[in-house]
């Protein structure tokens, strides 16, 4: 079947929000020859912690959780990933196992693009390569502030700041709750809670007047007093 014209790597517009935009219109026409699109069904996982990956996945749409698998076994979700992501960017730089796992949230459009399609220009595009470093850069500070938060900060404080990042990363819906509807195990496994801490600190946020629940939805009432819980003033 003949490519849509849209989806190809040098036309497509989520390039322009990733590491890909760095890349040259020649290069990007070799990298859609051989990418492969998938359809990720919800709850479907893209890559498992310790594997080896052989490319990278740049998400058209919906959102995946990328966690870690503690100690005692528990998930820790470490970034949630919508459009416009580029999942596995380590394994362009590096062959060593994957640190994290991808799990999608919803049903997802994604490209899977070998990473011996990307090498060549990793090593005669220096622009490409500065880009994808500085985005893994961004993504370490990302995750050292992250490991503070965790053990400076309160759960009450965290999961404020948790819902805060839930709306500003992907915005409400038409009835004004948080577009991406976890369930309280996620929403745990982001604050790095149990489910049960997570369930009595969201209740005590609703009474204060800070959020309204309906089922799995949440509405953020008062964004102020999120802001002021989360920076413990």
């Amino acid at each position: 079947m003949e490519e849509h014209e849209n989806s190809r790597c040098e036309n497509c517009i989520i390039r322009q929000i990733n590491s890909f935009k760095a890349l040259k219109k020649e290069e990007l026409k070799q990298m859609s020859v051989h990418k492969e699109t998938r359809k990720v069904k919800k709850g479907e996982i893209l890559f498992k912690e310790g594997e080896r990956l052989s490319g990278v996945y740049c998400v058209r749409s919906g959102i995946s959780k990328l966690s870690k698998l503690s100690d005692n076994g528990k998930d820790q979700i470490v970034k949630l990933a919508g459009k416009g992501e580029v999942l596995g960017q380590r394994s362009l730089i590096t062959s060593e196992q994957t640190n994290l796992s991808a799990t999608a949230l919803e049903d997802m459009d994604v490209c899977y693009i070998p990473k011996n399609h990307i090498q060549e220009s990793l090593m005669q595009n220096p622009v490409f390569t500065n880009t994808v470093l500085k985005r893994m850069a961004s993504e370490l500070k990302t995750a050292n502030h992250t490991i503070v938060n965790m053990a400076q900060k309160s759960v009450r404080q965290r999961l404020a700041k948790g819902l805060l990042y839930l709306d500003d990363s992907f915005g409400t819906d038409e009835d004004g709750f948080l577009y991406l509807q976890l369930s309280r195990s996620n929403l745990a496994d982001i604050v790095g809670t149990a489910t049960e801490l997570l369930i009595r600190t969201l209740t005590k946020l609703k009474k204060e007047g800070a959020v309204s629940i309906s089922g799995k939805r949440i509405k953020l009432e008062d964004k102020k007093l999120l802001y002021a819980i989360a920076e413990g003033i």
